[in-house]
């Protein structure tokens, strides 16, 4: 069962879907909300032309109530992801890194994907900070004539707020598609 701070995660996050999915990023109405998420996090506004996705994350992260101690709230996804890694190999701190091969992802989690035909895995995350990836907050578990899945909410998904399936194993795990078999890289564990 979810925490009360992983389904207010879920439910930020389904709701800014809910509101600003397919207002492109260069709209009066989507520039204004990316500005904000930018502004609340304490970073300067770089423009919608900057990658935006890491700050949508850390946003909706920072929103749920995760403090700066808890979570490194950052630009880049790499970056949190890297501490929430660091975490879970010590066992401490309410975000840890774990690897997709072993810990299947629930509400609340955030899900880490290559992007651009990169191909780096959970070794490369655990032992880097600064390199190109995605990553998304999971708002809904279920199963349908495919199969299990979640369903992932996102920031900067073809210029918008997006969602996406994300197809599971039948033990949860999550399944690397077959035409994309170094797709996802790591899931951070929300215990807060």
């Amino acid at each position: 069962m979810a925490t009360a701070f992983a389904t207010k995660l879920a439910s930020l996050a389904e709701a800014e879907y809910d509101n600003y999915g397919g207002h492109h990023e260069t709209t009066s109405r989507m520039a204004t909300r990316i500005r904000k998420y930018w502004g609340d996090l304490g970073l300067g506004f770089p423009g919608v032309s900057t990658p935006w996705s890491a700050v949508f994350v850390s946003f909706f992260v920072k929103s749920a109530g995760a403090t700066s101690s808890e979570f490194r709230f950052a630009p880049r996804h790499s970056e949190f992801v890297f501490q929430a890694i660091k975490n879970g190999k010590a066992e401490t701190g309410v975000f840890r890194g774990r690897p997709i091969v072993s810990y299947a992802p629930k509400i609340g989690d955030i899900i880490q994907n290559n992007r651009n035909g990169n191909h780096f895995d959970f070794a490369h995350a655990a032992a880097n900070h600064a390199y190109e990836s995605h990553s998304a907050v999971v708002v809904e578990e279920g199963s349908d004539g495919s199969g299990r899945y979640v369903r992932t909410v996102g920031g900067n998904e073809a210029d918008t707020v997006g969602d996406r399936v994300v197809r599971l194993k039948s033990n949860g795990l999550i399944k690397q598609p077959l035409a994309d078999p170094t797709r996802f890289i790591c899931v951070i564990e929300t215990l807060k």
